[in-house]
């Protein structure tokens, strides 16, 4: 892990100024059943797309929105992966603000319906991998959910 990543992801205990954030979080695959993942401009690693639930929305249509604004794909949920909140890979610092938040996510797979990849502000980089390839330099919370995924398990709460 890059000093970024390592002082974004330290393993560090629950306080009573840590926020929990809601989030949904996407493995979006294209028609080859590849995986796409997002390289993080906050930390330089890999992640999935998604983002924080917004006040009124409901968990797909946060999905929806994160995987278009950091991607520029429209994608089509098609199924509950899991919940993850795990405060063991989860609790996280944001260096830009400071801010400790506890990521609570919803996973969900979804499917391209259109759109032109595109990287936004929060990404370096956006590539297919093969579920064989993925890169070691993952960030903590997608690694269980890419786990899980892979070993074909639905139906999570961790």
């Amino acid at each position: 892990m890059n000093p970024i990543a390592e002082r974004m992801y330290a393993k560090k205990a629950a306080d009573a100024n840590t926020r929990v954030r809601v989030g949904a979080g996407v493995i979006v695959l294209d028609s080859r059943g590849w995986i796409l993942l997002e390289k993080r401009s906050d930390c330089g690693m890999w992640g999935l797309p998604g983002g924080r639930i917004e006040p009124g929305e409901s968990v797909t249509e946060a999905a929806v929105r994160e995987v278009y604004e950091e991607t520029g794909l429209t994608v089509e949920i098609t199924r509950l992966l899991g919940v993850y909140s795990d405060p063991e890979s989860r609790i996280v610092t944001f260096l830009d603000n400071g801010d400790v938040v506890h990521l609570v996510d919803i996973l969900l797979e979804a499917k391209i319906i259109s759109g032109e990849l595109s990287i936004s502000s929060e990404s370096e980089a956006l590539h297919f991998f093969n579920r064989t390839t993925l890169p070691s330099d993952i960030v903590p919370p997608a690694l269980a959910p890419l786990q899980d995924f892979l070993q074909g398990e639905t139906g999570i709460i961790r």
